[in-house]
């Protein structure tokens, strides 16, 4: 029987009410063709501010997979996800804006997180984007070691500033930061500032964590290349590992501009690849800590074997797990009942703000095979095992 089948430990923070409303909307997200028609609608009402659309969306896909518009709003989420051991990692989830600015504004919000975080073993981890902090045309230039401009030269410095004050005031209270992946084509520029700042902050352990997105080719060799650069510069090595996000949209630009395609031809290369990965990080878990974010349950079955075959305590400080809110709370709450580190990412912010994260998390959710229907599944489940019980 599959570990992860428990609807009643899944769901026990859930009402009926809460449970129909999710799975209608998993019903709605299931529809490829109503969901792109949707989220397109969606986005320009909220464009020009149809207020009804607004409020429309915070009681349906803003409830189901956001904490709040504030972080004070957002802690009655954490408070009640802690209460079960299950940690929560505020992720500020304003996208599409590329103002400097906003990029300060952006900086300001998550060092004001770090220090509303600290003393709070609720939310274990920090989180930005780099597109937070700079433009994505900039970091692909850097990565490509482009000729820059004086204007550009001056608009880079600030961009590793803002990494910069980030990481530190993380050093400074003891918080782990991790720096979300996005497109292949900025990802060098980021890839190497996140190597600056583990050099600079992680001397005695991983402060500062990269993500690595393993339905890319060529992880694994980056992650061998890092390893021996942190052996010899003597710094510690933090990993978000997940699947990847981009996909379609990194096939596209590939065929488009004609270069070699950066992801796994299949969906079971990408997972022997992230499985690959697991194998990685606890064969070096003397120099590399993990958070496994995955909504794959034999991904998140096989780090535990991995941590029992070497006799690791689960909560062992070196490996978590995480998943999005909102979604496979059947594996989230199955590994904090079993005394494993597991946290949820909590996104928060104003609604129309969000709308973007909340299209692409529909769009997503569509295009992952099974994953709508397992959502669907355990629901209908636990609906059943509670209608039994009456």
């Amino acid at each position: 029987m599959p570990i992860f089948n428990d609807t009643k430990v899944a769901f026990a923070d859930k009402t009926d009410a809460q449970l129909k409303k999710a799975y209608w909307m998993f019903k709605m997200i299931e529809q490829p063709a109503l969901t792109k028609v949707g989220t397109s609608v969606l986005n320009f009402s909220v464009h020009h501010n149809f207020p009804f659309v607004t409020g429309i969306v915070k009681k349906t896909l803003f409830e189901q997979f956001c904490g709040g518009e504030t972080r004070d709003e957002s802690m009655k989420v954490v408070k009640q996800l802690f209460k079960r051991g299950v940690g929560s990692i505020f992720d500020y989830s304003i996208e599409g804006k590329e103002d400097e600015a906003t990029f300060d504004a952006v900086c300001k919000e998550i060092k004001d997180i770090i220090k509303f975080s600290v003393g709070n073993p609720a939310i274990p981890f920090i989180v930005f984007k780099p597109t937070a902090f700079g433009r994505i045309d900039l970091y692909e230039a850097v990565g490509k070691n482009a000729e820059l401009t004086s204007s550009q030269k001056e608009e880079w410095t600030r961009v590793v500033n803002r990494f910069d004050e980030v990481c530190k005031l993380c050093f400074d209270h003891d918080k782990k930061v991790m720096v979300d992946a996005e497109e292949t084509w900025m990802q060098d520029a980021a890839d190497h500032l996140c190597e600056e700042m583990m050099e600079k902050y992680n001397r005695e352990k991983p402060i500062v964590w990269n993500t690595i997105q393993m339905y890319r080719t060529g992880r694994l060799e980056y992650m061998e290349e890092n390893l021996q650069r942190a052996r010899e510069k003597g710094y510690y090595i933090g990993y978000k590992i997940v699947r990847g996000a981009y996909m379609e949209k990194e096939r596209a630009r590939a065929a488009e501009k004609g270069y070699p395609d950066p992801i796994q031809p299949t969906k079971d290369a990408s997972d022997r690849n992230y499985n690959a990965g697991i194998d990685f990080v606890m064969d070096h878990l003397d120099r590399v800590s993990a958070f496994f974010g995955t909504h794959n349950e034999i991904s998140s079955e096989l780090v535990m074997d991995k941590m029992k075959a070497k006799n690791l305590e689960n909560g062992n400080p070196h490996v978590y797990f995480g998943q999005l809110y909102g979604m496979s709370d059947n594996i989230t709450f199955y590994l904090s009942d079993k005394g494993y580190n597991a946290a949820k990412y909590l996104p928060y912010g104003p609604v129309k703000d969000v709308v973007p994260y909340l299209t692409r998390r529909a769009q997503e959710n569509t295009s992952v095979a099974g994953q709508t229907g397992r959502e669907l599944g355990l629901i209908e489940k636990e609906l059943q095992r509670r209608r039994n019980k009456r």
